[in-house]
């Protein structure tokens, strides 16, 4: 059986917290590359940025669908909606943009225990 460290690419390009928007566009496109792992000054992965997540940046705010009822003002979406899409197009750097719920997998794993993960 196939492990990943047989397939995995081994000199990965990595961006730091401070990393601007432009720059890593920059990287996406030279490198051709879809996604960039965030890592701290000692290395160690601390989240990860995706070339959608810059193209989900250029996308418009959406702005909320409220009913209003003699004075209330209800809002029919949630307010965390809303907070997390002023974060994503107000994002100047690596770390405003980058989702930090990463999964890994070890060299060690199977290819089809990875691809399992990646799956669900």
């Amino acid at each position: 059986m196939q492990t990943v460290a047989e397939i995995m690419t081994k000199e990965v390009v990595t961006v730091q917290e401070t990393t601007t928007v432009r720059e890593m566009a920059e990287i996406f496109g030279r490198m051709r590359i879809g996604s960039l792992p965030l890592v701290d000054q000692a290395g160690n992965l601390t989240g990860i940025v995706t070339a959608s997540d810059l193209i989900e940046q250029g996308r418009p705010l959406h702005i909320p669908t409220v009913i209003s009822l003699f004075d209330w003002v209800i809002p029919l979406e949630s307010e965390q909606s809303l907070e997390r899409d002023l974060k994503r197009i107000t994002a100047q750097t690596a770390a405003e943009l980058a989702a930090r719920d990463v999964v890994t997998v070890s060299p060690a794993d199977l290819v089809s225990t990875a691809a399992e993960i990646m799956s669900s």
